[in-house]
C-alpha cells in the first residue's frame, strides 16, 4: 500500500524531511508514505492557532488531494490528527485514512477512559470536535500544552509540556494530538499514545487481512 500524505500547515524543506524520515520509521512492511507539503501561498496557514486557521487547512489539504498525481498511489493520509477531508472523502479520488480516527478508534476498542493532549486551544476544540463526530470523544476535553508551533520539533519541550498535564487527567490512555512528535514520556500516569505509530500499524493489519493467502490463490 502506497499513502500520499499532506501536511495540514506549509513547512520547510527541513521540516518534510524530519517528517518523511518519522514515516519511513514507523511504516510497516508493505506499507510506504510519501510526505509533500501542503503548499505555499497565502490561502496556506503556517501554523494552527485559530479556528479560521483549521478551516483554511482543511480547505488546503482537499485541493492539494483534489490535484495530486495518482500514479502509484493507493490512497490519502491527511499529516495531521485533526484529519482534514476526512469528514468528506467522496469527494476525492482514493480513501482518505485518518490519523485521529484510527488510533482513537483503537483505544476505544481496548475500553478504558481516553484523554488526550494538544498544542493549543484551537487544536484541542477541533480535535475534541472531530472526536465527537465519529462517536470517540475523549472522556474529558482535550488538555492544552500552551506550546508553539516551533515546539513540534523539540522533543524535550514536548516531553516537558505533557508531563505537566497528564498526571492530573483521569484516563489511563492519552492521544497525543500531534501526527509529527516522538512521543518518549514514561512513568507514573497515564500511557501517552503516538497516534502516527498505531494509525500506521493499523493500516499494515488493514493490508495484511486483504491479502489472499498463496494457498487460496493458487488455481
Amino acid at each position: 500500500m502506497h499513502l500520499l500524505a499532506v501536511t495540514p500547515i506549509h513547512v520547510d524543506p527541513a521540516e518534510i524531511a524530519r517528517r518523511q524520515q518519522r514515516y519511513d520509521r514507523l511504516a510497516p512492511p508493505g506499507l510506504t508514505v510519501r510526505l509533500e507539503d501542503v503548499g505555499s501561498g497565502s490561502e496556506v496557514p503556517r501554523a494552527l492557532e485559530t479556528s479560521e486557521d483549521v478551516v483554511a487547512s482543511e480547505a488546503a489539504v482537499h485541493s492539494r488531494f483534489a490535484g495530486a498525481d495518482l500514479s502509484g498511489i493507493d490512497g490519502f493520509l491527511p499529516d495531521c490528527v485533526l484529519d482534514p477531508t476526512v469528514d468528506h472523502p467522496d469527494t476525492l479520488p482514493l480513501p482518505v485514512h485518518g490519523i485521529g480516527r484510527l488510533c482513537a478508534g483503537f483505544l476505544a476498542g481496548l475500553g478504558g477512559r481516553m484523554g488526550a493532549v494538544a498544542r493549543n486551544r484551537a487544536i484541542a476544540e477541533e480535535l475534541d470536535r472531530k472526536l465527537s463526530s465519529y462517536g470517540l470523544a475523549p472522556v474529558v476535553p482535550t488538555a492544552v500544552l500552551d506550546l508553539s508551533v516551533d515546539d513540534i520539533s523539540d522533543d524535550a519541550v514536548w516531553a516537558a509540556a505533557v508531563r505537566a498535564r497528564v498526571g492530573g487527567l483521569p484516563v489511563n490512555r492519552v492521544l497525543n494530538a500531534c501526527s509529527a512528535v516522538e512521543v518518549g514520556v514514561s512513568g507514573d500516569g497515564p500511557l501517552l499514545v503516538d497516534p502516527t505509530r498505531v494509525a500506521l500499524r493499523l493500516l499494515g493489519l488493514q493490508r495484511e487481512l486483504t491479502s489472499v493467502p498463496a494457498e487460496v490463490a493458487a488455481p
